[in-house]
This record gives structure tokens, sequence and C-alpha cells, in this order.
């Protein structure tokens, strides 16, 4: 006999909450929780579609975990805390095995980032998933796009460019497979930076994370700070060893440009900062400066030079 509705979501998704800020979580019309006293609320929503984001008949729990890194590092880019996420899921069936997997893994990544489920919804279609998320942000402080000024620099948290080459050996297979396992965890299993996030709340003057490739969400940050431009240094890129090994150094620096969902931090900083970056908790590489110029100017070795396209976009992408 196959699960209804509300038995699928008390089955899999009503573990209680230990949460003092959850008045009332899963299994009522609304969740009623309490915001702290002195924070604002942060609130962002991802969504995943089978064709657009994965393949066809990838693990749910692997699905979990892309679902969850890349909603919670919305969070992470404005320098928020987590605190709660509540979850739509159509699915073509009710299948046990699917949902146990995908509950575990949304769970234990839950328990690890101090995160509360507090409710959602279901039905039946085709495999879509969406995470809404909640943070907290101290009162008048957050990280926006909008903030950056010239001659600050242009700082990556990371390394960019390994989920594009995790989806390129899903799509058409590894040149060698001795890194297959690390790229595919990078695309699988985003990281999302909150405790780095956090640390810049104060230093940071703007910030985004990096799901449509470095060049594209640059972008967005020097059109809201005023239509500003850049000059990238790109062998100062973060490129993983793995990456170039498996994919040779020209494809490596393409993908690290405009590939795409690495969910990395790209932040701007003052250089009167620059000391703070090795205070941090994860290595950070500056990349480049922000100009007066309205364009992005790229160089490598001290040469001039181009790169072919600036990055995903979901509606305008062959």
């Amino acid at each position: 006999m196959s699960l209804g509705e509300f038995e699928l979501i008390q089955r899999y998704f009503a573990e209680a909450s230990s949460d003092a800020s959850v008045a009332l979580g899963i299994g009522d019309d609304c969740a009623v929780c309490s915001i702290p006293e002195g924070q604002q609320l942060a609130v962002s929503i991802d969504s995943l579609v089978q064709g657009t984001h994965f393949l066809e008949g990838t693990p749910a729990d692997l699905l979990a975990s892309r679902l969850f890194g890349s909603a919670l590092s919305d969070l992470a880019a404005m320098g928020a805390t987590p605190a709660w996420i509540t979850l739509a899921l159509t699915l073509p069936s009710a299948d046990d095995e699917w949902l146990q997997l995908f509950s575990t893994r949304l769970f234990e990544l839950c328990r690890q980032y101090g995160v509360a489920l507090i409710g959602g919804d279901t039905t039946k279609g085709p495999l879509q998933l969406s995470a809404q998320v909640h943070g907290f942000l101290p009162k008048g402080k957050r990280l926006t796009r909008s903030g950056a000024r010239e001659g600050d620099l242009i700082c990556i948290s990371g390394t960019v460019g390994d989920s594009r080459g995790g989806l390129e050996g899903l799509l058409n297979g590894f040149e060698n497979d001795r890194h297959a396992d690390y790229l595919l965890d990078r695309f699988y299993a985003p990281s999302p930076r909150i405790e780095l996030g956090e640390a810049l709340l104060d230093k940071a003057s703007a910030g985004i994370d990096i799901s449509d490739g470095v060049l594209s969400d640059l972008a967005h940050i020097l059109k809201a700070s005023g239509q500003l431009g850049a000059r990238l240094q790109l062998e100062a890129l973060p490129i993983s060893n793995q990456l170039i090994e498996t994919f040779g150094e020209e494809r490596s620096r393409q993908w690290a440009l405009t590939g795409g969902e690495d969910f990395e931090l790209c932040f701007t900083l003052s250089p009167e900062y620059l000391p703070f970056l090795p205070q941090l908790s994860m290595p950070v590489s500056v990349v480049g400066k922000v100009t007066s110029s309205a364009k992005v100017e790229l160089f490598l070795r001290g040469e001039a030079c181009e790169i072919q396209g600036s990055g995903y976009d979901h509606f305008h992408h062959n």
C-alpha cells in the first residue's frame, strides 16, 4: 500500500526539534517561530529541477546534500547564521528507499549546521526539490552585493571550477579517474561557507555566493555597487590541482571563471583588511581589484586576455 502525503511527512520528516526558537513545528498549517531579540531574519529559497540541476537517477542522499548546501550558501553570502528550513518536494512516487535516503542525509546536515526543519509541502509530479532557508543577522548588519568601492580587493574562498569538472565527468567521463571522487563530491555536496560569511560581516564591503560563475556573479556585485569594473589576474584564481590534473590548465581556468555551482564566496574588501585574511577559517585568494571602468579586464601573467562565456543563465542557456 502506498503512503499518503501526511503519512509520508510523519514517517520521514517529522523529527522533533530541540530548537528553542521553534514554538510549533511540523504538523500544523504553519510553523510558529521566534526571532531572537536584536536579530533580523534573512530568507532565501533554492530549487533543484531534474534535467536542469541533476541527472535522472541521481541518488537521493546526494540530492539532499546538493539542495541543502546550495540553499544555505545564500545565507553564508549575507553573513547570516542558519536557523530553519522548509521543504517543497514534488515526487513521482512515494518511494520508501528514496525517501529514507533523502531524509536521513537531510537531518544529518541539519544537525551539523544547527538547522531545524519546520515545515513544507509534498505533491506528486516530475521530480523537483525546493528548500527555503531562514537565518539570523544582527539588526542593521548584513553583507550585500551593493557595497563595493573602487580600490577594493576582489577575493574568492576555496577553489573554483571543481563543480563544473564534476559535471563534465558525469556527462562525458573523466580523462583519468584519479580525482573523480573529489570532483564529484564538489558537485554533489557543496559546503556552505557559513563561518566565513559570519566573519566577513564587519569586514567585507560586498559579497555573493558563486552559483553562476565568477564572472557572472562578480558582475552582479559591480552593477549593484554603481556600475563599477574590475581587473582580474587569472593566475591568481584558486584552482585545485585535482581539476588541473584531470582536465588541464586552460579548461580549468575557463571553468573557474564561468562554470558555476561551486558555492564559494566572492567578496570585496578594503586593502586595509588584507592582514585579516590569513586569520580566516579557510583559504581565501585575492584575484583582483575593483575599478571605476565599468568593465571587467582580464590579465594572465601581465598580458591582457579574453575568455569565452560569462556564466550560467537559466533563461539564456543552450
